[in-house]
């Protein structure tokens, strides 16, 4: 596997400080694994919240730090009495008393974790990433509350005014399924079945009066539970002790009190009528009922009579039975005729739904095919080949109609030939005489139509090979909607690709740059090195001293002319980019008129069409 030129570039870091005058001062930092990766998952950590700014490239850690920690407070909805203004590349000043406000605001808030500033100016972020992470958390939360209150107040307002479908429905079904509870209640109300006696209602005990009107209304439950003990360790010995012998005899006892509550109870309700009622009921009836007795009599005496003739009428019974069986198993023979007719009526329609399925697939296919012909023959390049495929299509189906006629009347010929010499043998005659001159001269135009037909074939065949080349060359040029699809892909291609160097140019670029950063660099190290070693040496005499000054006026003379030409080389590539930039201004200028004149272009083609389509319009109507 191919490895990168730039596997190799070590990355520098280097930070900013400040000296007592107030000059900054670069230094070397060494790199914290640690760190870097909690800075990742921090940055990760604001990107999933919604600060979108933390992916800028150009940001400093502090700022996307500081700027999600005060995105977040801000977010979090709480009254924190802090200024939280935060701005970008901030002096030494203002980020102080950023990072103090920020601290002072945890707490308020109510944040578990503890900060201080220095650690957020040292971007410290092992301990930095459990408070964002507290505060994301804390955002999160807030901007959920506040959607919901903003959904409950949107559907409030909603109600007071608009209605739902599903209310609209709701109000619509509330009288039907209002009153057909009400039926339901009225219908499966508890209705009284017994009633018990007074002095069981006048009972001092609650609880047999609760027990004798649940089993008024036929509701029955069973015993009765003991209150529990204070002492569940007192209940767990006596259980253990006693054993289920306690159990079944309350079990017992309670069946025996409800039995005794049932003796002493009467049925009521629709079904039950007292014994007044029933004596009153005999002494209105008593003529209906010595009528009744005297009727059965007389049934009695004709059943007895009828008694003999029991035998005819067993069979009749047996003849009847017969005739019913013949029907019966004459019924069943149809109907598994007609059911063997149903299956194979029912095989025959399978079989023609089928052969309707496959002209209906291809009918498809030939509309289809119809419809790409279609498309070729809108296509103006194509209009030349068509006209000569037609001709050729034209000059073949006449040739076919003449080959079908040809043969249609030599079988007339043969068959009225065939007719006459059966007609010849029939009447006796067994041979004719034919002139011999007349049968040469059949057999030479036979020969002649068959060298004819033979000819015709072999043309029909060459533009036939002929049509079946030019419909591959047809079908080998590309549509338009292909052309637009190559065409698309060309150009994503071309965008990949163009990303592509793009990026490897800047890989370049950054390469070159730290490469002089390096020479640069060793250079410096060279030439200090040079200065600490010639330093003494120099100093031991005047004349070595004004020698090494000499020298030192040298170097800075040389460092001051390298300094000028990179500045010179800056300059120019500023006014290429600027130029550039005015080249790419005017071509975007350009392409907005382009784009704009196409625009203009086909609304006066459309225009263009509607008057011509208003023209023809009108002279059809002249016509």
């Amino acid at each position: 596997m191919a490895t990168s030129v730039f596997s190799k570039v070590k990355r520098q870091v280097k930070a900013k400080a400040y000296d007592a005058d107030g000059n900054e001062v670069d230094f070397d930092v060494r790199e914290d694994e640690e760190q870097n990766v909690k800075l990742g998952e921090t940055v990760e950590l604001l990107l999933a919240a919604g600060y979108f700014r933390a992916r800028i490239k150009g940001l400093t850690p502090f700022d996307k730090v500081v700027g999600g920690m005060t995105w977040c407070i801000t977010a979090s909805n709480e009254e924190v009495d802090v200024d939280l203004l935060f701005q970008e590349n901030s002096t030494i000043k203002q980020k102080i008393a950023l990072t103090e406000k920020l601290v002072a605001a945890l707490p308020r808030l109510g944040c578990p974790h503890r900060l201080e500033p220095h650690q957020i100016q040292g971007l410290d972020f092992v301990h930095i990433y459990p408070v964002v992470q507290w505060l994301v958390k804390k955002a999160i939360e807030t901007r959920e509350e506040r959607s919901n209150q903003i959904r409950a107040r949107a559907v409030l307002v909603f109600g007071k005014k608009h209605q739902s479908p599903e209310d609209a429905q709701f109000e619509a079904l509330k009288p039907v399924s209002t009153a057909t509870v009400a039926s339901v209640r009225d219908t499966y109300k508890p209705k009284r079945q017994f009633r018990a006696p007074d002095k069981v209602r006048r009972s001092a005990q609650e609880e047999t009066r609760v027990h004798s009107t649940l089993l008024e209304y036929g509701r029955r439950y069973g015993m009765s539970r003991a209150p529990k003990e204070e002492n569940s360790k007192k209940a767990a010995v006596s259980k253990s002790l006693e054993g289920g012998a306690e159990e079944e005899d309350l079990v017992a006892m309670e069946e025996q009190r409800v039995k005794q509550l049932m003796s002493q109870m009467s049925e009521t309700g629709e079904g039950s009528v007292s014994r007044a009622a029933i004596g009153s009921i005999v002494g209105l009836q008593s003529a209906a009922i010595a009528q009744l007795s005297e009727e059965y009599a007389a049934q009695q005496a004709s059943m007895a009579a009828d008694e003999s003739g029991r035998v005819g009428g067993l069979a009749a019974h047996k003849r009847a039975m017969a005739s019913l069986q013949k029907q019966i198993e004459q019924a069943r023979k149809k109907s598994e005729a007609l059911t063997a007719e149903h299956e194979s009526l029912s095989q025959q329609f399978a079989e023609a739904q089928e052969e309707l399925n496959k002209a209906l697939t291809y009918s498809r296919r030939i509309d289809k095919e119809m419809a790409k012909l279609d498309a070729l023959e809108g296509d103006e390049s194509n209009q030349v080949v068509l006209a000569k495929l037609r001709g050729l299509v034209a000059l073949n189906e006449s040739l076919k109609q003449q080959e079908a006629k040809f043969k249609a009347t030599c079988k007339s010929e043969m068959t009225s030939y065939q007719e006459r010499i059966a007609k010849l043998k029939g009447e006796g005659i067994e041979e004719l005489d034919v002139d011999d001159e007349r049968r040469q001269a059949i057999q030479q135009q036979f020969a002649a139509d068959q060298k004819k037909l033979q000819k015709i074939r072999l043309h029909a065949a060459r533009r036939n090979r002929e049509i079946a080349a030019i419909q591959r060359k047809v079908d080998e040029i590309p549509s338009r909607a292909e052309l637009t699809q190559y065409q698309r892909r060309f150009v994503e291609l071309y965008q990949q690709i163009a990303a592509k160097l793009r990026e490897t140019k800047q890989y370049y670029t950054l390469y070159n740059t730290l490469d002089d950063t390096q020479l640069y660099m060793n250079k410096e190290i060279g030439l200090l090195n040079s200065i600490h070693d010639n330093f003494e040496k120099a100093m031991a005499s005047n004349a070595g001293k004004a020698q090494f000054l000499q020298q030192f006026e040298g170097i800075v003379a040389g460092i001051t002319k390298n300094k000028l030409k990179v500045d010179e080389r800056l300059a120019r590539e500023k006014t290429r980019r600027d130029e550039l930039s005015d080249a790419y201004l005017d071509l975007i200028d350009k392409e907005r008129q382009y784009y704009k004149t196409v625009k203009d272009y086909e609304a006066e083609c459309s225009k263009n069409e509607v008057l011509l389509a208003k023209l023809k319009r009108k002279a059809s109507l002249t016509a």
